[in-house]
């Protein structure tokens, strides 16, 4: 099972030339509700989108909370799935955001230091652009649980709203509907 092939290799079995599955790339605009993952018996997953897609062993890239919605990474391919998600490579996540409470500098000013989230260390810095007073996009480098509500909590605030707009350079398309895919 380890053996490597490349491209330019063919490979038979019973004298039939066997081609490998090409990978499958698919943006979805989660919708609050349903679960990032790819089988749940309680609930509506992302795959549930899937089931009349060709496609195998596809899966979310990443996981969105349940009441989070925005864009989300459906494939199978595997290997770039370890690249956008391995800690080591830091891959920019931004969310648009709308809090209980107005947002001050001090908040903004130590949410873009690190801030403290109860995990042995601070948050990695991150980029806040703010919209209104209780708006904002933010940029993260990281995904822990729940983190950005977390960030938020540890400035006395709390997350009404939460959607990711983009992974890296892969930004949600404004005109796609809530619960479809491209």
């Amino acid at each position: 099972p380890e053996f490597k092939v490349s491209e330019n290799d063919i490979i038979s079995f019973q004298g039939q030339t066997l081609s490998g599955e090409e990978y499958a790339y698919y943006m979805l605009h989660k919708p609050a509700g349903i679960i990032s993952a790819t089988e749940d018996k309680m609930h509506q997953t992302v795959l549930d989108y899937f089931k009349n897609e060709p496609c195998k062993n596809l899966y979310p890239v990443g996981r969105l909370d349940k009441d989070t919605e925005g864009l989300l990474l459906i494939t199978n391919d595997g290997e770039l799935g370890h690249r956008l998600l391995s800690p080591k490579h830091h891959i920019p996540k931004t969310y648009y955001v709308e809090l209980l409470k107005e947002v001050n500098s001090d908040d903004v000013s130590r949410l873009e230091e690190g801030i403290d989230i109860g995990e042995k260390k601070l948050t990695l810095p991150a980029k806040i652009r703010l919209i209104t007073d209780n708006t904002l996009y933010i940029t993260i480098t990281e995904g822990k649980f729940h983190q950005i509500k977390r960030m938020f909590e540890a400035v006395d605030n709390k997350v009404l709203y939460l959607k990711r707009i983009s992974m890296g350079e892969l930004t949600l398309d404004e005109f796609l509907p809530k619960g479809q895919f491209r």
